[in-house]
């Protein structure tokens, strides 16, 4: 086939689509929203997906957790609930361990009719509710790096004498003091008095919009924190380990120190849990597994919807101009010519239809931006574009293949 040939099928495609605008963009509308779904969920995911990763970092990759019963992904039975509580002690043998390089121990108050964040701290005239109690002991900084805004973290002077001194979380903290140096300021927190002696940066969260509940906090030396919530014994631990390579050494370690301290017979299972944030990143990948099935189901249809109604548009359009057909293949135009024309309409017309799904499914990603986490992909938009031209390609060959394939006298004939 000529080039000439060519050109002029591809300047006739547009032609036609131009002069039937409503038409083909009623045809498209299936494409603009399988296309759009595909760019929209493909952001969030993408964008939820670099929060959580952002929140796994900032938790520590060499960081391993210890409770009675796993709370990751899992129900906990009525055993588990029934296990006996991890001690102060436990922490500090962890933290003899060979490649453990810091190991802490933590306590939170939960009023589980209020939710975690049940407390009221108080300066002065002003107060803040919902704000969780945590004890840590001092190591907890080092532990999960967290960077101290203003101030300093709790001593082990603090920590021996029970010191009633505090540090805040970053939006406890602001929204307490405002303008006012936080640093020196006594709050009242469920009756006591407690000096504020730090506060900490914002932490990372994965989900956008709203704040961080983890910047919510009030947290105290753990011997001080046994004054606020004696009642509350069940310890957190947490080891920081010096490689990643030595991740599996450290857990197993841990796993036989904790059997042999808490007396587990040999053919028994472990009665406490031991995980790491890849627990949060494999849990993180199921549900977004889900989303994509999701997102696969809805893009599908509506493509398929688009293919089926490009189709019958072509089809129609086919038996429309059978009369212009036939007078083209008088004067010369060949099978190919005829098939290159329609099937360029077609994939034009769903072309068309992907661009503007993609348009509008970043201009719906960026809205999102502001509720949730949310990044468009190239790649993501890419895809969407070859499939939409795709959907065009395989949809319209048909209608495309009849065209070329009449008659030219009938054709002549036909009114």
């Amino acid at each position: 086939m000529r080039a000439s040939d060519q050109r002029e099928s591809v300047k006739m495609a547009l032609d036609t689509l131009r002069a039937n605008k409503l038409r083909s963009g009623l045809t498209i509308l299936g494409i603009v929203i399988g296309v759009m779904t595909v760019i929209a969920i493909s952001s969030v995911i993408n964008g939820l997906n670099s929060s959580v990763s952002g929140m796994v970092e900032a938790m520590g990759t060499n960081v391993l957790w210890v409770f009675r019963f796993p709370v990751i992904g899992v129900r906990p039975t009525t055993e588990m609930l029934a296990r006996k509580q991890l001690t102060f002690d436990d922490e500090e043998a962890i933290a003899a361990l060979p490649h453990v390089s810091s190991a802490s121990a933590s306590l939170r108050y939960q009023n589980f009719q209020f939710g975690a964040g049940s407390a009221t701290a108080k300066f002065r005239q002003r107060k803040v509710e919902n704000v969780s109690l945590e004890g840590d002991t001092i190591s907890s900084q080092a532990v999960y790096d967290w960077d101290i805004h203003e101030g300093r973290y709790f001593t082990q002077t603090d920590q021996d004498r029970a010191t009633d001194v505090t540090v805040l979380g970053h939006d406890t903290a602001e929204d307490l003091f405002g303008n006012v140096d936080p640093i020196g300021q006594e709050i009242t927190v469920e009756g006591r008095t407690f000096t504020v002696v730090g506060t900490l940066d914002k932490q990372k969260q994965a989900f956008g919009g709203g704040k961080n509940p983890a910047d919510s906090f009030a947290y105290f030396p753990i011997t001080t924190f046994h004054k606020l919530h004696p009642e509350v014994l069940d310890y957190w631990l947490s080891a920081k380990f010096d490689d990643q390579k030595n991740k599996p050494l450290v857990e197993d370690e841990i796993r036989d120190l904790l059997r042999r301290r808490r007396k587990v017979h040999n053919e028994a299972a472990d009665n406490f849990a031991i995980f790491g944030s890849d627990a949060i990143t494999r849990l993180w990948t199921e549900v977004t597994g889900s989303l994509f099935l999701l997102m696969f189901g809805l893009s599908a249809v509506g493509l398929m919807v688009g293919g089926v109604g490009v189709m019958n548009v072509m089809l129609v359009s086919v038996t429309e101009r059978t009369r212009e057909i036939g007078v083209r293949k008088a004067i010369g135009a060949t099978r190919n010519i005829i098939l290159l024309q329609f099937t360029l309409e077609a994939i034009v017309l769903c072309a068309v239809g992907g661009l503007i799904g993609i348009t509008l499914g970043s201009i719906v990603a960026f809205g999102l931006h502001y509720l949730l986490s949310s990044e468009v992909s190239v790649l993501w938009i890419l895809a969407s574009f070859l499939s939409s031209c795709a959907i065009g390609l395989i949809f319209g060959i048909y209608p495309a293949w009849k065209a070329a394939n009449l008659d030219p006298i009938d054709a002549l004939r036909y009114e």
